[in-house]
């Protein structure tokens, strides 16, 4: 078998269909290599057992323990059995608990003094930890086989315990690695021999078979510390060629001209930029008299003033004879943006109307929704370089738009859109447009170096003057329900002040087909077994409590994803406008929605959220002259995650440090969205947030081998891991540009 192909070979041909469809669906492993890259999240030593004091809540866990008593009790007036397995490891005790006809085997086997492994997710029930119907091994029943088999791996020094799924346990993938372990062998070897001994790095099959199987502690320090190198390195690499081919592309210089559109808006800007606005405005500015097409990230906290820079930016392309197109995530922010840059230019957005002015451009918006008349005419604007800026969803990447000289794509909210969109409006120019994009999610320099590594940065950390400060609290509705009739009592006291105040929930509800699906299965289960599983609350349901409840009288109006788009509009306009006092909302309102007179809001089911999306959302007050309120309303129990994470929120603004603490919970998974699952897919062994030094030094390496090699010839090993790297669907992560 040659090197590559070894690695390629499907799972199934190994491991049989069954085994293999599970990895497939549930871990995203499909070939041995990929199963080679599924880590060991930690390792048991034996004799010294995982303590069932600090078990994680909500997380699937693998401990080894001993029976301590187990007893079937009955309910439903003796019709429903349960049976209650005490656990204990000398450190703690853990409760088990088993069900209906599954009760059986486990009580003949769970015998008080029997020692197994249990896998299963941590749930809290009556204040105590349980796992509940768990799957067990046990570790002394020296009749059957595969238990002689786990006491033998459990006598070894060892056990590696994997990142498993509730279909597939830790144990059953230590066997399907053992099936493919002597593949390593065949591994290429990415790194270039003088960097590999340079730094005194273990060949990478041996990495693979002491990550697996190792004999010492110091294996597994070894066995990381060359397979992090690996994944910083061939990402790093990837991102440098990106930027070095980036340099190769031609693209027009576009230098703003004396006395033309930027200075007439400048000179009529009521306010004077920040020191940051300054600065990057010139970076951003340097980089458009570049014959080279920029990629530049900006970004800046909500309401640092990031639409201030892109317009700049956008009038100085107009003045060198260019287009300027801006692209939202949504229409409702679509509009948002056309309506505030519009104000913002005053009659220099009337270009060629009555009372426009000599210097003025059109500004047009572009969105799915429009009239055919409206569109009509927007989309002949663009062709005949009539207006010079165009604000749109992905409506402006159909076939159908073609501008006169596109010169500068600005990107907002970055995330929210797939490669294929950008790529598309990228080729409407004559030449690679420039390219700035924007986000209000604060990006920990490690990740920016990572996941945004071929764009350069630029960052805006002043808020303009006049925002005032937001107090957050968290309102622990489960524990303390008086808690949360005194945060409807807070709303009730912003709106008797004159304010208004946002209400968000993580579903919209009243869905037909969601209901009967929940219902259903709601029937099958009862409240005993699964306490904890209760739908997340929704904005219809929420609303119409509030309306007959707690803030009867007030106006409450809702606002959701699947209105239509005029609907959505207009409430958002009655909002801005003050003639609702309470908008019940999804995250819709994440992005861009801007009510000054807004000064509080209640996130309900607050722990379903991510910490920067709670950041971002709460970043929607206190954007006026009045102090904001931001209450985040959780059932979650008090020693969860969940709460820990709610409460960092609550005590700190500051959006970076709240990015890494969202890091340091989610690891680099989820942190910015799907468009980086390439990134998800490649790395396994590197934290974005804990090896800076890790990816520092890569990059530095990188850049070097790419200056010296731009096409890898003289590293074929390299390329070859680069091509299984960068296939079709991993690919995406460097597209940003």
């Amino acid at each position: 078998m040659d090197r590559v192909s070894s690695f390629d070979e499907p799972l199934k041909k190994l491991l049989g269909g069954a085994t293999a469809k599970v990895m497939a669906e549930h871990l995203d492993l499909h070939t041995v290599g990929d199963l080679l890259h599924h880590y060991p999240r930690r390792y048991e030593e034996r004799g010294k057992l995982t303590a069932l004091a600090d078990l994680p809540l909500d997380e699937h866990v693998t401990v080894v323990a001993q029976v301590a008593d187990a007893r079937i009790l009955t309910f439903n007036n003796g019709r429903g059995k349960r049976l209650e397995v005490t656990l204990t490891d000398g450190s703690g005790r853990l409760q088990l608990v088993f069900f209906g006809h599954g009760v059986h085997k486990p009580h003949k086997e769970l015998l008080p003094g029997r020692q197994a492994m249990f896998a299963g997710k941590v749930s809290v029930f009556n204040r105590k930890m349980q796992l509940a119907h768990p799957t067990y091994q046990l570790l002394d029943a020296s009749d059957a086989d595969e238990a002689t088999e786990a006491v033998d791996a459990f006598a070894g020094r060892l056990l590696p315990i994997y990142p498993a799924c509730k279909q597939l346990d830790s144990w059953r993938i230590a066997k399907a690695v053992d099936a493919v372990l002597p593949s390593a062998q065949d591994a290429v070897d990415p790194l270039p021999a003088s960097l590999r001994e340079g730094r005194g790095f273990t060949p990478l099959p041996e990495a693979l078979l002491k990550v697996h199987r190792p004999q010492t502690k110091a294996d597994i320090e070894d066995a990381k510390a060359r397979l992090k190198w690996d994944e910083a390195f061939v990402l790093q690499v990837a991102l440098a060629r990106r930027r070095y081919a980036d340099t190769q592309l031609p693209a027009a210089a576009r230098r703003p001209v004396a006395d033309g559109l930027l200075d007439a808006f400048d000179a009529k800007l009521p306010f004077t930029l920040t020191e940051g606005q300054e600065k990057v405005s010139k970076e951003i500015f340097e980089d458009l008299a570049t014959e080279h097409p920029m990629h530049r990230l900006l970004q800046g906290e909500v309401g640092s003033g990031k639409t201030m820079v892109a317009l700049r930016a956008m009038l100085a392309v107009v003045d060198a004879g260019g287009q300027a197109a801006m692209l939202a995530p949504t229409e409702v922010l679509a509009q948002q943006h056309h309506r505030s840059i519009t104000e913002m230019m005053g009659e220099l957005a009337e270009g060629g109307m009555l009372g426009g002015s000599e210097q003025g451009t059109k500004v047009v918006l572009l969105t799915g929704s429009m009239g055919t008349a409206a569109r009509r005419q927007a989309l002949l604007d663009l062709v005949t370089g009539e207006a010079g800026i165009v604000i749109g969803t992905h409506a402006l990447i159909e076939d159908k738009v073609q501008f006169h000289d596109l010169g500068l794509v600005v990107v907002d909210e970055q995330h929210r859109f797939g490669v294929e969109q950008r790529d598309a409006l990228r080729s409407k120019g004559k030449q690679p447009p420039h390219l700035l994009v924007m986000t209000a999610t604060p990006i920990p320099r490690t990740v920016a170096m990572t996941v945004f590594g071929d764009l350069e940065t630029s960052v805006l950390d002043q808020l303009p003057a006049g925002r005032s400060p937001i107090a957050s609290h968290v309102v622990p509705a489960k524990d303390k329900p008086h808690f949360l009739a005194r945060a409807w009592e807070r709303v009730r006291e912003e709106v008797e002040n004159g304010h208004q105040a946002y209400v968000v929930c993580p579903r919209i509800g009243d869905d037909a087909e969601e209901a009967e699906g929940k219902k259903g299965k709601a029937k099958k289960k009862t409240a005993e077994e699964d306490p904890e599983k209760r739908p997340p609350l929704a904005v219809l349901e929420i609303a119409d409590e509030l309306r007959r409840g707690a803030l009867t009288g007030l106006t409450v109006e809702v606002l959701h994803g699947r209105m239509h788009p005029d609907e959505k509009d207009d409430v958002m306009r009655r909002f801005a406008a003050g003639d609702v006092d309470v908008l019940v909302a999804t995250t819709v309102i994440e992005v861009g929605v801007n009510v000054p007179n807004a000064t509080a809001m209640v996130i309900m089911d607050a722990d379903r959220f991510g910490v920067s999306q709670l950041h971002q959302l709460r970043g929607r007050v206190g954007r006026g002259s009045a102090p904001g309120l931001c209450l985040l309303v959780s059932e979650a129990h008090e020693a969860s995650p969940a709460r820990a994470r709610l409460s960092a929120v609550a005590a700190t603004l500051d959006g970076f440090e709240l990015s890494r603490i969202d890091l340091e919970q989610r690891r680099e998974g989820d942190v910015l969205g799907q468009a980086q699952s390439g990134v998800r897919s490649s790395l396994r062994m590197l934290t974005v947030i804990d090896d800076e030094e890790v990816i520092a030094a890569a990059r530095e390496e990188a850049v070097a081998i790419v200056a010296a090699d731009p096409e890898l010839e003289h590293l074929p090993e390299l390329r070859t891991v680069l091509a299984a790297l960068l296939d079709k669907d991993r690919e995406e992560y460097l597209d940003k540009g």
